[in-house]
Parts: C-alpha cells; sequence; structure tokens
C-alpha cells in the first residue's frame, strides 16, 4: 500500500507544482482574468474532446466495450446520490450559499484534474474509463447543475446537456472505437498534441484561481469544511466501498476513485459568477479543496489501487 501511496502522491504533487507555476505566473501578471477564462475555454472545447478521442484509438474488444458501460453505470449511480445528498443536506440554507455547496458536493474535477492523474496511475485505459465519467458529469451539470445556479429550467440546459465537448468527444471516440477506425496521421497527430494539453493548461488555471480565492474565509467556514469533507473523503470511500463489494474490474474502480476524489470543479466559480452566487465562497472552496486534495488523493486513490489492482 505503501508503494501505491508513494506513487499517486508523486503523480498529485507534479500537478500541484504545475498549480504553483500558474500561481507565480498570475502573480507576476503573465495570467490575467481574460487569460484564465480563454484556456480554460480552450481545454473545454478543445483539448478536452482530444484527449477522450485519443483515449478510444485502440483496437476494439467487447470487454473493453462491457468495462465502458460499467464505468458510465458507476458514474451515474455516483451523480445520483451526490445529487440526493446536496439536496437533503441543503434544503434549509440560504440560497446563495446553498448552490455554491451543493455544486461542490456533487461535481468533482473530474477533467482537469484527474484525467492527468488517471492516465499517469493507469495509463491509456485510465484515460478510457475516466472519458466515461466525464460524459456523465456533463449531462449532471448541464441539466441539474446549471437549474440549480439558475434556479430555473431553461430548454437549452437540456440541449447543452448532449451537445457539450465532453459528451460530443465521448460519442465521436466511442464510435471509432466500436469501427475500429484508426484516425490518418494527419488528424491523429494534432489531436495527440492537443490531447498532451489537458495537464499543464488546467493546472495553470487552477494556479490563477488560488492567487485570487478567499482562503482564510473558507478556512473558518464549518460549511465549507463539511462540503469538502463530503468531496474528498466520504463520498470517495463510500464509492469505492460499494464498487469493491459489487466486484467491479480494479482499473475501471481506481478510474471511477480518481475522479471521485478530485476536488470541487473549477466550473463552480463560473458558474456562481455568471448567476450571481457567492463567488467569494466559490473561488475559496475550490482553491482549498484543491490543497487539501494533495493530501486526501494520494490516500484514497492509493487505497484503491491496493485493494482493487494489488
Amino acid at each position: 500500500m505503501l508503494s501505491s501511496f508513494l506513487d499517486v502522491g508523486q503523480q498529485v504533487l507534479v500537478l500541484f507544482i504545475l498549480i504553483g507555476v500558474g500561481a507565480l505566473l498570475t502573480k507576476l501578471g503573465f495570467i490575467t482574468e481574460k487569460g484564465a477564462s480563454s484556456m480554460t475555454d480552450v481545454v473545454l472545447y478543445a483539448v478536452t474532446p482530444c484527449v477522450i478521442i485519443n483515449a478510444f484509438q485502440r483496437e476494439y474488444h467487447p470487454e473493453l466495450l462491457g468495462g465502458l458501460l460499467t464505468a458510465l453505470l458507476c458514474a451515474f449511480l455516483t451523480m445520483t446520490a451526490s445529487v440526493l445528498l446536496a439536496e437533503l443536506i441543503y434544503r434549509k440554507t440560504e440560497i446563495s450559499r446553498a448552490v455554491v455547496l451543493k455544486f461542490s458536493l456533487v461535481f468533482s474535477n473530474c477533467g482537469f484534474m484527474a484525467l492527468p492523474l488517471q492516465e499517469a496511475v493507469l495509463g491509456k485505459d485510465g484515460v478510457f474509463f475516466g472519458a466515461a465519467y466525464i460524459a456523465v458529469f456533463n449531462i449532471f451539470m448541464w441539466t441539474y447543475g446549471l437549474i440549480t445556479m439558475s434556479r430555473k429550467t431553461e430548454l437549452r440546459s437540456a440541449l447543452k446537456a448532449i451537445v457539450n465537448p465532453g459528451v460530443i468527444g465521448t460519442i465521436i471516440g466511442v464510435l471509432l472505437f466500436i469501427f475500429s477506425v484508426k484516425l490518418p496521421t494527419v488528424i491523429g497527430a494534432p489531436i495527440s498534441l492537443l490531447a498532451a494539453l489537458n495537464t499543464p493548461v488546467p493546472m495553470l488555471v487552477i494556479g490563477y484561481h488560488l492567487v485570487h480565492s478567499d482562503l482564510r474565509r473558507v478556512l473558518r467556514d464549518k460549511g465549507a469544511y463539511f462540503a469538502m469533507a463530503m468531496r474528498l473523503i466520504l463520498i470517495p470511500l463510500a464509492t469505492l466501498g460499494i464498487m469493491y463489494l459489487s466486484g467491479v474490474d480494479g482499473v475501471i474502480a481506481v478510474a471511477v476513485t480518481i475522479a471521485v476524489s478530485s476536488p470541487v470543479a473549477a466550473y463552480t466559480t463560473m458558474m456562481a459568477s455568471k448567476y450571481g452566487r457567492d463567488v467569494s465562497l466559490s473561488a475559496g472552496i475550490v482553491s482549498a479543496s484543491s490543497l487539501f486534495s494533495l493530501i486526501t488523493m494520494p490516500l484514497i486513490v492509493g487505497l484503491a489501487d491496493y485493494i482493487m489492482i494489488g
């Protein structure tokens, strides 16, 4: 187990060094609000789909397709249970604060933070099964997440749940995988190069938000601590335990655990800002959970790796 912890801890530390570089560049004025926003859009609309498509560029095997469906089911059940918990826990909390805490509890940084770690720990299989979690994440974020933040149901939110980069990338990738279509080098090479940006660029953006967050406020907020504990510890351990008892394949279980144990999604701050919610709380909780995950992710992912793979 110690070896698993050290391996995962090393990978998480690499990510946090990149976050530190982002924070330093922000302090020096090289990364501005507009720059961070632009980089976020680049990752969302170009890099993430390329990462997913690249992960599916492999020979078709029925067992892999079965594993992908298992990962989708695990992701769906985990997200559904998290939504029910959030609604139960924060049903009496003041609205502007409640929506941020609900969003923080339900949505992890499964794209920005998990995909690089899944690739580092599990290789291409990690990204392959991690893509399933991202697809489910996007559906929930553009339905439940958007309705929660905006407090209204929009037809556009339902369309965004289907027509968004994460889901589109997964659909394209799955079709290429099922029909064993190997992309020509002239297309595959640019996709691979863009996919390689998925580790450094998101970490720089998180570094920017870390500099501009009010950590002191969050560190004095018991409600924020509880939401982070649920996000970083309780939900991941419960998910891992259920997958272990259900006999889920080891690689799938570790990939899903990495996604679930990631810190609060950076989209929390973006959505809070767009809909006039508690932006200070959202930025603080995203940054604080990212810092705490330096300890929690190696422990939980190391445990998952040890008991599920050995």
